[in-house]
């Protein structure tokens, strides 16, 4: 195997997607349009880009001379975020067109895209009892709007690349992917990060109120970023063309998941409800029969066992950065 091109290197999975090939010993070209010091990871042993993807001739100058592209690279974030922005998330599907362009022109062999849960018809997500996904359930199309019509219409392009150049593509349909090493603020943290968040700041500053949006009954399945790397490798290495759900089974309501974070945390809070607030769609699990099927396992790592290494290290970096402001 050639050189790998990571895309989106900078952000939470992509980051730790080049630290796994770079310890598998592969040569890797990381790339992001952040300034290489807001990296959530950076990592010397590969060769670390700045480029704007949205940019054909960039895409041009990152796809030379690589065998494989890992295209983890999007405007997103959580809820809160991708329903107040549309339009940036959209814009993405310029990163996914120009590099499979460019990937044609310059002899890339194979190509991954990370592609959403967001996806789903939206009329197979208003029962919080959701029995789980299955990939034909993305038609007919209606997706999360923005977003998720983005990654659908990126999974599209994909196929056609692969139907009318022979370009090998992979597609993976992330479900809720958390752990260490990702956003935890500022308004583009998924649940998990989020409450964890609010849970360890009130552990801090013994103020136990804390906001959760919608009535808390909502469901979802969370993956640990493990099992989400181990996935997107073997998926990547699979003959399997068409899209398939990368999550976990265990699906929790946002109550349940305030819950185990307290156990965690060993303190109770109190609960605010905004019903007001971003709420997404009532119930999303993954369905993980044709994963299973494909690749013989699915994700194993437990809710509460990547909690509470998520909740450690947030706690650790709320300390941290609490410390520095007090020099």
């Amino acid at each position: 195997m050639g050189k790998i091109l990571v895309t989106g290197a900078g952000g939470f999975i992509g980051g730790h997607l080049v630290r796994d090939l770079v310890n598998r010993g592969f040569e890797v070209r990381a790339v992001d349009v952040k300034n290489v010091g807001s990296w959530y990871q950076f990592n010397e042993e590969s060769e670390n880009i700045v480029a704007d993807l949205r940019s054909l001739e960039q895409c041009k100058t990152v796809s030379k001379n690589v065998d494989q592209v890992f295209n983890l690279a999007a405007d997103m974030g959580g809820m809160g975020f991708i329903e107040s922005n549309k339009a940036a998330c959209m814009k993405s599907v310029l990163i996914n067109t120009h590099l499979l362009e460019q990937a044609v022109e310059n002899g890339v062999r194979r190509f991954f895209f990370s592609s959403s849960a967001c996806v789903y018809a939206h009329d197979k997500q208003t029962d919080p009892r959701n029995l789980g996904l299955k990939e034909s359930d993305a038609y007919p199309a209606m997706p999360e709007d923005g977003y998720g019509w983005e990654k659908l219409f990126s999974e599209r392009m994909c196929r056609h690349f692969l139907e009318d150049f022979g370009l090998e593509t992979r597609v993976a349909r992330y479900h809720n992917v958390y752990g260490p090493h990702g956003t935890w603020d500022g308004g583009r943290e998924k649940a998990p990060a989020a409450i964890c968040r609010k849970i360890a700041l009130a552990k801090i500053t013994g103020n136990k109120n804390i906001e959760i949006w919608g009535d808390g009954e909502q469901s979802r399945s969370f993956t640990y970023i493990e099992d989400c790397i181990k996935g997107t490798i073997e998926i990547m290495s699979g003959n399997h063309a068409e899209p398939v759900n990368l999550g976990s089974s265990e699906m929790v309501t946002i109550n349940e998941l305030v819950g185990l974070v307290e156990e965690i945390a060993g303190i109770k809070v109190e609960r605010n409800y905004n019903k007001k607030a971003p709420q997404g769609v009532r119930g999303r699990n993954s369905d993980n029969s044709e994963f299973v099927s494909r690749y013989g396992w699915q994700p194993k790592i437990s809710l509460r066992q990547g909690l509470e290494k998520t909740y450690s290290w947030i706690y650790d970096e709320i300390s941290r950065n609490s410390s520095a402001r007090e020099k």
